[in-house]
This record gives C-alpha cells, sequence and structure tokens, in this order.
C-alpha cells in the first residue's frame, strides 16, 4: 500500500516540509506503507481555477490534472498541517477542494503544529472537511505544541512524545487502508441527480 505524506503550507519559512520529512523518514522505517513526500509547492495550484464541479473529473487545466494524477496513486494519507487562526492553510484546503473522486474511500491522519494547541483547531476543521469527500479521518494523530522549540538549522526533531505517536497512527492508517480497499478501487458511485423536476434545468424552447 502507498501513503502520501503532504506538506500541507506553501508559505514561504513553512514548517510543514521539516515536520513533513520527518514523519516520511519516520514511516518509511516502520515499513507498513511504500511511503512518498507530496510537497504542494511542486504542483502550483492557483486558487480553485476549474469551472466544472470535480465531481465530474473533466479538468479544464494541466495542474489540476498532474495533481489528480498524483493522489490516485495512493492509498491512504497524512496531511502536516499548520494552524492559521484557528483553521487550516489556505493551500491544503485548496488543495483538497480541487479534486472529489481521487480523495474518496481513502483514510487519512494528520500531523499538525503550531503553539500551546499544537494545530489541533486546524485538524477539527480539515475532519470536517475530508468526509465531504468520504475520506476517514482517524481518531489517532500526532500535534506538535511549540513547534519552533524543535526546530533547528531547518530541521524538525520531535520530543520523544511526538516521535512515540506517529506509529500508533501509521498502524492504524494501515489497518484502514486495508479494509477500504475495494471501496477505494471501485468505481466511484453516480453523482446525486441536482435538485427540482428534470425540466428545471432544461432551458425553453428558444433559448439562446
Amino acid at each position: 500500500m502507498k501513503l502520501q505524506i503532504i506538506a500541507g503550507s506553501t508559505r514561504p519559512g513553512r514548517l510543514a516540509l521539516p515536520v513533513a520529512r520527518w514523519a516520511a523518514e519516520a514511516a518509511a522505517k516502520q515499513g507498513d506503507f511504500e511511503v512518498e513526500l507530496v510537497d504542494l509547492v511542486d504542483y502550483g495550484l492557483p486558487l480553485l481555477d476549474e469551472p466544472g464541479h470535480p465531481r465530474a473529473g473533466r479538468y479544464a487545466h494541466e495542474h489540476t490534472r498532474r495533481w489528480s494524477a498524483k493522489i490516485k496513486e495512493a492509498d491512504a494519507f497524512v496531511f502536516v498541517t499548520p494552524e492559521y487562526n484557528y483553521g487550516p492553510s489556505a493551500s491544503l484546503l485548496n488543495a483538497v477542494n480541487y479534486l472529489h473522486n481521487e480523495w474518496m474511500y481513502a483514510p487519512v491522519g494528520f500531523v499538525s503544529y503550531g503553539g500551546i494547541a499544537g494545530g489541533l483547531r486546524s485538524v477539527q476543521v480539515m475532519k470536517q472537511i475530508v468526509t465531504t469527500v468520504r475520506m476517514m479521518p482517524i481518531p489517532e494523530a500526532v500535534a506538535v505544541p511549540f513547534v519552533m522549540q524543535h526546530m533547528k538549522d531547518g530541521e524538525f526533531t520531535p520530543p520523544p512524545p511526538v516521535a512515540g505517536s506517529l506509529a500508533p497512527m501509521l498502524s492504524e492508517l494501515a489497518r484502514w487502508a486495508d479494509a477500504l480497499h475495494p471501496l477505494r478501487t471501485a468505481p466511484p458511485p453516480p453523482p446525486p441527480p441536482l435538485p427540482g423536476p428534470p425540466s428545471a434545468n432544461t432551458p425553453p424552447p428558444g433559448t439562446p
């Protein structure tokens, strides 16, 4: 099974990338998954600019098609997220909103970081969002309070309680990824019909 660890911030000086590097290295050593670090910076996603609903999968832009193809490769995800104003980064939210079917039936864990709350308020917001695209957020998580105390020369070194919380999250992700694999690899269900009578979305005769 393949796990993608997504560095969920793109701002200059971000800590998401060193934290994600640590998580990816530790996950690779644990051996439950084939692990890939995915950096949102590498995909250059502008503020959502697709004219169609993502459920249709008819993407107008190459950056969306690249992003879609990458996400389709994975069986499970870890989102590495800061907390901005009690919520997640705009770049992570934007990246999720670009797609729909590509996320479906995948388990997702969170590595969050921040000040005294360790980014947990960001995770609570993201959990509401990912369930809307039918992902399965697991309870096990990694939270890094006072993250700047654990940075030196651009490298993140977790304290023992933080380091010890990663393995249980990865083990649970692997269990869910295995259980959800049949759903993840099946064709997505058809979209629900639009509200209203069938004629509600049909223009009257003679309408240009």
